[in-house]
């Protein structure tokens, strides 16, 4: 499996600042679900790096719809007017993952 490129790293940080803000999630949060040692966006995505050198690119899409999933039950508990935001992001992670899947082979 070939490591991710500058321009995928790129495209992956743009991404997920994408995504924390449109969740209304900071970077902290996503340390948190990563368990990473800083909140700071090169050491988040050198986490994400070694997900995807351990399980790809459908183990890293994995991960990320994990963490959307965990974010959308937290958010459950006390605001639930949020619930269609966070379903649309969850959806488009699943459209993701799907897209990834069909792209490496795997059904």
């Amino acid at each position: 499996m070939a490591p991710l490129t500058a321009d995928d790293l790129d495209d992956l940080q743009a991404f997920l600042k994408d995504w924390l803000r449109h969740s209304g999630r900071t970077q902290s949060d996503l340390r948190r679900a990563l368990r990473a040692s800083s909140i700071r966006m090169p050491v988040l995505l050198e986490e994400l790096m070694g997900i995807h050198g351990r399980e790809g690119l459908v183990g890293l899409a994995e991960r990320l719809c994990a963490i959307e999933c965990l974010w959308q039950g937290e958010d459950q508990g006390g605001q639930a007017d949020l619930a269609p935001e966070l379903e649309d992001s969850l959806g488009q992670l699943d459209l993701l993952l799907q897209e990834i899947r069909l792209e490496s082979g795997e059904s």
